[in-house]
């Protein structure tokens, strides 16, 4: 788990720092190959991003066309799904999906990736894309956002409203439609099925301390906003969809089966999902819109951030106040109020500092990934190309 000491000095010290991995004698089953591939040190390339994107319209003809919905509902559920899943579901910069396609291309073997093996992994790659467009559409009704992706939020829609309560739960439904259609008779169907119910169980957790630690009915009770909390918060609705899913599938698909490589890969790729957060909290607030596609809305939303629980540990008296009459608040004065005890208290530069100091940290675990003799371990570059997409990112 993360580790955050909760003085002034050390807030600054990433998790990681806090944490020892046991990585010692791991094999990978000889199917896998016994040297890394030549694989560029980025997540994925254009290339991967566009057979990503070419293979989006056949699963939106599967899904609408499938013959429980053809055979014995109007046309118009046909239409309606199509459009809530073309609208919500290709946009964003896909890198979970693509996260899926980037683990199998990093486990296998280039000489043992065929046109169909790609395919699956790709298909599998959008299976999280429709898990992550169901939550974000239950996100923005429940955070009253406004916009999404640089356009409306799919229930401020026209005819759309809180039918869009529906069309999420429509879109959980694809993800195990596309995962029986296509990988039902493979070894690691019904694993895949479990990490799915499994990682939607913990974010769900998670969105539900969100809602409650925010508590829009009310003014928020800033007492609870620590770090602890905090960290609990990010881990369950962040972090094991965000990170260790994509990881986890594609480790699956690859034929992994030790569960001492899997607690390696999350135990880094949490840690990565929580730093992933802090940076998406930051840029909320200090963020351009034009560049993050919707217009930050944590302070309003009396959002736990990692802004404010620092801000809440450093402030004197005075700017506690100032956080306690104003944090929750829609009131713009009372917004730029927050923000200016942020710059009071330096939050910007703690926070250049933190991620240069996390990421540094993240690396070197990552260079502690080890395997044994006769196999390999799990490729360190793999990590370390994931680490390097969210690294000093703007949206």
């Amino acid at each position: 788990m993360f580790f955050f000491p909760l003085s002034k000095e050390d807030i600054i010290k990433p998790p990681s720092l806090q944490m020892a991995l046991l990585l010692r004698n791991l094999f990978f089953r000889r199917s896998l190959c016994s040297t890394a591939i030549n694989v560029p040190n980025v997540l994925f390339t254009k290339e991967d991003s566009r057979i990503f994107m070419a293979e989006f319209p056949n699963l939106v003809r599967e899904l609408t066309f499938d013959d429980s919905i053809s055979r014995h509902l109007p046309l118009d559920v046909s239409k309606h799904l199509s459009k809530c899943i073309q609208y919500n579901v290709p946009h964003g910069k896909k890198t979970r999906g693509l996260a899926v396609l980037a683990t199998y291309k990093h486990l296998v073997s280039e000489t043992k990736i065929s046109n169909v093996s790609l395919k699956e992994a790709i298909v599998m790659g959008w299976c999280v894309e429709f898990l992550q467009a169901y939550f974000l559409i239950a996100d923005d009704i429940m955070d009253g956002s406004t916009t999404r992706r640089q356009h409306e939020c799919w229930y401020k829609k026209n005819n759309i409203g809180l039918n869009a309560i529906n069309d999420a739960l429509l879109l959980e439904t694809c993800v195990y439609q596309l995962l029986r259609n296509h990988f039902k008779s493979k070894p690691y169907y019904q694993d895949c099925v479990d990490l799915f119910l499994e990682v939607n169980r913990m974010t769900t957790f998670g969105q539900s301390l969100d809602i409650m630690t925010s508590n829009k009915d009310s003014k928020p009770n800033l007492e609870l906003y620590d770090m602890n909390r905090y960290i609990s918060l990010v881990k369950y609705k962040t972090s094991f969809y965000s990170t260790y899913l994509p990881v986890a599938l594609g480790m699956k698909m690859c034929g992994v089966y030790d569960n001492e490589l899997y607690r390696q890969a999350r135990t880094i790729l949490l840690e990565m999902g929580h730093y992933f957060q802090v940076q998406d909290d930051y840029i909320d607030c200090f963020g351009d819109p034009k560049q993050t596609g919707k217009i930050g809305t944590d302070i309003q939303d009396a959002k736990c951030s990692w802004l404010v629980v620092v801000a809440l540990q450093r402030a004197n008296r005075q700017q506690k106040e100032i956080l306690k009459s104003c944090y929750g608040s829609t009131d713009e004065e009372n917004v730029a109020k927050v923000k200016s005890v942020y710059k009071e208290l330096k939050i910007p530069k703690i926070y250049a500092t933190y991620e240069e100091n996390t990421y540094k940290a993240i690396e070197t675990n990552i260079n502690q990934l080890s395997g044994g003799d006769q196999g390999i371990k799990l490729p360190p570059q793999l990590f370390k190309a994931f680490l390097n997409s969210i690294y000093r990112r703007h949206n």
